[in-house]
């Protein structure tokens, strides 16, 4: 049978690749609904050659802009919306049998948690959920018996090498390093947008690019990876490999380290999670390691990382010091794309916020927006103090 299918942040570098693959393969999958942000043009064209029965935009502004779009071309059974509230309806709507979970950052955790509560197949792309929720949300997962599946090609690939999980001694996720893994520490300062959004490796959006760049994104994986596969900070280490060759490894107790390789391309772990327990056809090339680069690795630089300190810190503290983190970085991560912060201060900021904020860590969702909440308004407060000093 047909599987129905609904993307969330179908317009971002996931759902696209999600779309690529499940072209592939009309027999198997349905397009039943697809999300998106603000990129008008792009979605009308998903629409055209997809033809959707519902599409939710992110502002009534994106949505009023596609609906004269979609008249214009003549697709009037498209059924739209817009707004938190319609992206958590097309999630857990009838004839949805699985949902990709694209959308980046914390807009993610209420439309991913809707998909869940409805009993639906999750592909999660959005490592914000786990770190803003962990606990509340594998709770969610496993009380309602739902078949949660990781989509970061870090955690597909320790997902494929974890077998039952016993013997374990520690997973090892693989890192880039980014575009300034080899900079000279004093030239950060002067950091643009543009340079920290050209990844090496990957094609991202440009908030996950910065995060590569600062190793943020690395250390939201670690958190993710501790509640996905139940291992303790001291079991998850993080290494360098520019090539982006292998995705991670996990090791075991009597020695053995299995790794997942691959060309870089996120559309082999979401063909994988789609197919799985099966395989199928991905569109991505071979590997030829006769012809490929060498393979190296090295320890991440600390210094040249803080933000991959604070996230194993935030981990450990425990509490809700991981909402803290994704709250913080979100907000001084969009102060530098909008050039207010300087490159340099993204951690700053993050690890002040983290000062002034210890909370507990809440049993309800209520209580998970409002630690979101009150450290953005905490890392607002410190994002002016940090944008003065720059100036002054």
């Amino acid at each position: 049978m047909t599987r129905g299918i609904c993307i969330l942040g179908a317009t971002g570098s996931i759902g696209k690749s999600t779309l690529d693959v499940v072209s592939r393969h009309p027999e198997e999958f349905k397009i039943v609904a697809l999300t998106g942000n603000h990129r008008v043009p792009e979605m009308l064209a998903l629409c055209q050659q997809y033809q959707p029965q519902r599409v939710v935009m992110a502002s009534p502004d994106a949505a009023q802009q596609l609906q004269m779009l979609l008249r214009d071309a003549g697709l009037k059974n498209i059924e739209l919306d817009s707004g938190a509230e319609a992206l958590a309806e097309v999630a857990r709507m009838d004839g949805v049998d699985e949902v990709m979970a694209a959308i980046v950052g914390a807009a993610g955790l209420l439309p991913t948690l809707a998909a869940v509560d409805a009993g639906k197949k999750v592909y999660l792309a959005n490592k914000e959920c786990l770190v803003m929720a962990g606990q509340l949300f594998m709770d969610r997962v496993r009380s309602r018996g739902v078949t949660l599946l990781p989509i970061d090609s870090e955690h597909n690939a320790v997902f494929q090498c974890f077998a039952d999980g016993k013997g374990v001694r520690r997973i090892l996720l693989t890192a880039s390093g980014g575009p300034f893994r080899t900079w000279p520490l004093e030239k950060l300062v002067g950091v643009t947008p543009d340079q920290a959004c050209a990844h090496p490796n990957w094609v991202m959006g440009r908030k996950i690019s910065v995060d590569s760049a600062t190793m943020m994104n690395k250390g939201l994986e670690v958190i993710e990876a501790h509640w996905l596969f139940d291992l303790p900070p001291a079991q998850i280490d993080v290494v360098i490999h520019p090539q982006s060759i292998i995705h991670s490894m996990v090791e075991y107790v009597d020695g053995s380290v299995l790794a997942q390789l691959g060309n870089p391309d996120m559309r082999t772990p979401i063909a994988h999670a789609l197919a799985f327990p099966e395989r199928m056809e991905s569109g991505v090339s071979s590997l030829d390691l006769a012809q490929g680069p060498d393979l190296q690795f090295e320890a991440p630089d600390l210094q040249r990382f803080p933000c991959l300190a604070l996230a194993f810190a935030a981990l450990k503290a425990g509490g809700a010091a991981a909402t803290v983190l994704n709250a913080a970085n979100e907000v001084a991560v969009q102060a530098f794309l909008d050039e207010k912060l300087p490159f340099a201060q993204i951690a700053a900021v993050v690890e002040s916020t983290l000062n002034d904020l210890q909370p507990a860590a809440p049993d309800h969702l209520d209580g998970v927006l409002a630690v979101d909440q009150e450290a953005r308004v905490v890392a607002a407060r410190h994002l002016r103090r940090y944008v003065s000093a720059s100036h002054g």
